[in-house]
């Protein structure tokens, strides 16, 4: 159920940045360009994607317990921590240099030019991210 649950999550979400424009790189940079040509097209769909959440996520809490799961994640560290800051910083100028986040990467690797590279080094990454041990 839970790898189900996964996969229509994935294939919604999918759906949504191919809708919202946002595998294109393109409106990524517009929206990022705030001294030039700026594009607001991303804030309306961060702004929709973050209604959906807030609403879904009142209505899925009322439940005792996850549809795929056996109870809820309890979050125990809430705090802005160093490795916190440089990984954002590393992810918001990758976002910015490319126009491109995992997500749309992911929907875009097997067709959009230089997105095979983005993709390629995106998976460096989170292997090199798993050999520095991290302390909390």
């Amino acid at each position: 159920m839970a790898a189900l649950s996964a996969l229509i999550a994935g294939v919604l979400f999918a759906l949504g940045l191919g809708l919202g424009g946002m595998t294109d790189a393109r409106n990524v940079r517009g929206f990022l360009d705030v001294t030039g040509d700026w594009d607001p097209s991303l804030a309306f769909v961060m702004g929709g994607a973050l209604t959906v959440y807030g609403l879904a996520r009142r209505w899925v809490l009322r439940r005792e317990k996850p549809v795929a799961a056996p109870q809820f994640p309890q979050l125990s560290n809430l705090g802005i921590t160093r490795p916190l800051l440089i990984g954002s910083a590393l992810f918001g100028i990758g976002w910015g240099l490319s126009g491109l986040c995992p997500g749309p990467a992911i929907v875009t690797a097997g067709h959009a030019p230089g997105t095979i590279g983005f993709f390629t080094a995106m998976l460096g990454g989170f292997w090199l991210a798993n050999l520095a041990p991290i302390k909390r």
